[in-house]
């Protein structure tokens, strides 16, 4: 069993950045791959960006690569997303997950923990 809190988020411009963490508690952080996902009110929960057990691999969806970037420190059970040129469509709940995996899953269904969540919005 793993234990995910998310932290980080808030009110920011267009433009503007924040950096979200997600501390991890339970079995051993860093046998698992961690993944973050957003949802806006109305909408299906979506992939964001993912990284690899030991950090040597990551993804992002199309609509963040090159504005956020995923990162870990396994030594703190600690998993991060800094989002840089923020825009309002940027605006959801964001989740971490964590996946009994070594890939960087893109799907919900590929993930076995989960968040509760941290509100981002994003004003024009």
């Amino acid at each position: 069993q793993v234990q995910l809190v998310e932290s980080g988020g808030g009110l920011v411009q267009a433009g503007g950045s924040l950096r979200l963490s997600c501390a991890a508690s339970g079995r051993t952080f860093s046998n698992y791959a961690m993944g973050w996902f957003r949802q806006a009110p109305g909408k299906e929960r979506e992939f964001v960006a993912a990284i690899s057990w030991r950090g040597c691999s990551t993804r992002y969806a199309d609509s963040v690569k090159g504005r956020f970037t995923i990162s870990r420190d396994n030594a703190k059970n600690t998993v991060y997303l800094q989002m840089n040129s923020l825009k309002p469509e940027d605006t959801a709940v964001y989740y971490c997950a964590a996946s009994n995996a070594y890939s960087t899953g893109t799907y919900v269904g590929e993930y076995d923990y989960w968040g509760q969540g941290t509100q981002v919005t994003v004003s024009s």
